[in-house]
């Protein structure tokens, strides 16, 4: 879940009433934003919070690549080091296959790490991105996480 600070209300400040607040609160969360008076049925909140979920997939595996992309980089780097070890340790016959065969290999054919990166950031992640951004203005005003601002306002009460 994350959470999301918005700014006080009049009516957030002024109520004593906790349930008041919670109501308030729940009020500022669907109507941020663009598109307020768009109403949203259950199931559209339930299919745009699916969407959701799924771009957070791909945020994670944007994560996981930057982690491959770094960690594969830092494997490489650390190949210098192995071949002079391996020349001091008198074998320069495997620092010569190491320097041939591993130094700046590429990871698929043709491609760097940086350059598979940018491939899904360009394409794949820009794409996801894109076509989210265009459902959720169609569908709620541009207005995100909806089914957890639902949500909060089932659990809160």
């Amino acid at each position: 879940m994350t959470h999301d600070v918005r700014p006080e209300t009049a009516s957030s400040r002024t109520s004593p009433d906790a349930s008041s607040r919670v109501d308030a609160a729940t009020e500022a969360d669907s109507s941020a934003g663009t598109g307020a008076d768009i109403e949203v049925d259950d199931a559209t909140a339930e299919a745009l919070g699916k969407l959701s979920e799924a771009l957070e997939t791909t945020e994670r595996a944007r994560g996981h690549l930057y982690s491959f992309h770094q960690l594969t980089g830092h494997a490489d780097l650390q190949l210098d080091e192995a071949v002079e070890l391996l020349r001091a340790a008198g074998h320069p016959e495997m620092a010569d296959m190491v320097t041939r065969e591993l130094i700046g290999l590429d990871v698929i054919p043709d491609r760097w790490t940086f350059q598979i990166v940018e491939e899904y950031e360009d394409g794949y992640h820009a794409a996801f991105t894109g076509v989210e951004r265009r459902i959720r203005e169609r569908l709620a005003g541009g207005r995100r996480h909806l089914h957890e601002a639902r949500m909060k306002k089932r659990r809160q009460g």
